[in-house]
């Protein structure tokens, strides 16, 4: 296990709420509002890549599922299921694009246009990933499925890609697991992009969707938060990526903390990494975030009962946030704020809070 991935952890322990007595919860609504979508609650389904690997479906349940429970639906580009195929399971649901941005422009083009035109109508772009972390579980295990000719159907039913592929005498249809390794290494290319490419990024975008929002995922630091603001960013989400990229980074939660007093009130917060139950989504909304987006509680779901087990978690993820907020005292989430969390020291060890 990563030492990110215990720390993420740690700091939810760390973080207790404050129960309020004798309020009338009766009427509670858990209902929030992202992007212009009014949804259940501030729950949302995390990008994750090749879900193929835990569900012959992949893509397609979870989407499904999301669109049933009213929750916003984030496609990844590293997803195993074409982006139209995507958006069609998901019917009316709110969904983003999650992107990985090559070093293609006319590449990264066609991915926001199928993107836009299958109903995804926020693009997230992922910043810590343009490189993989060393993930010593996957290393342990060789769980690069991509090299096996696995996950890579954003890519291959996409014509620039396709067209990239001939180019290099690679016969997508037939040669599946080269054109997936070219893929891989488009998207997680070890190249690094910088600020500079922000503005015409954002301009693009902007252009093909009509002004649709525009969100960086990896935000960590008060001054990158800063620096979102500064180029006109409509969302950041704080993450650490579950702990899967930089081992031994600062743990999101504390992150969240130093990122919200510094642009709280400039740009609209969301968070992810480490989020295992209804308590961890509260903790971040008190500390400042505007949404959660969870991802390993459905996928645990997906790998062990498909569809069903995605309904199942994620509605006992919605049953327990309400409840939560019954016998917690508070009647919306508008509510939450940092005064009904109790805080350990971040001393404490790993003992001492689980205690």
């Amino acid at each position: 296990m990563s030492n990110t991935h215990l720390a993420n952890r740690q700091a939810f322990y760390r973080h207790r709420i404050i129960p309020r007595q004798l309020v009338d919860t009766n009427l509670r609504d858990t209902t929030t509002e992202i992007f212009g979508h009014r949804v259940s609650a501030p729950i949302g389904f995390a990008p994750i890549g090749i879900n193929k690997i835990y569900h012959p479906l992949a893509e397609v349940p979870v989407a499904k599922v999301a669109g049933e429970l009213n929750l916003p639906y984030c496609l990844s580009t590293a997803g195993s299921t074409p982006i139209e195929k995507v958006g069609e399971a998901n019917g009316n649901g709110p969904r983003f694009y999650q992107l990985y941005m090559p070093h293609d422009d006319e590449l990264t083009i066609s991915l926001m246009e199928r993107a836009w035109k299958s109903g995804f109508d926020a693009l997230i772009l992922t910043t810590d990933t343009w490189q993989l972390g060393w993930r010593h579980d996957d290393v342990a295990n060789s769980n690069y499925a991509f090299y096996r000719g696995i996950g890579a159907e954003i890519g291959l039913s996409d014509p620039v890609f396709q067209k990239r592929c001939r180019e290099d005498g690679i016969d997508p249809e037939k040669d599946i697991v080269a054109a997936s390794t070219k893929w891989i290494d488009s998207i997680w290319h070890g190249r690094a992009w910088s600020w500079e490419t922000i503005p015409w990024l954002i301009e693009k975008w902007k252009q093909i969707s009509g002004g649709r929002p525009f969100v960086i995922k990896g935000i960590q630091s008060a001054a990158d938060a800063r620096k979102c603001v500064e180029y006109g960013v409509d969302g950041i989400v704080v993450s650490n990526h579950a702990g899967r990229q930089v081992d031994g980074a600062i743990p999101s939660l504390d992150a969240l903390e130093k990122i919200v007093e510094a642009v709280g009130e400039q740009i609209y917060i969301m968070y992810d990494s480490g989020v295992r139950g209804a308590s961890d989504v509260v903790k971040a909304l008190a500390l400042g975030a505007k949404f959660v987006f969870v991802g390993r509680l459905w996928i645990w779901g997906l790998s062990i009962l498909g569809e069903d087990g995605v309904r199942h978690v994620m509605k006992s993820l919605l049953a327990d946030f309400d409840i939560l907020m019954c016998v917690a005292g508070f009647n919306n989430v508008q509510e939450f704020d940092k005064t009904m969390l109790g805080m350990f020291p971040v001393s404490c060890t790993s003992k001492q809070l689980t205690n």
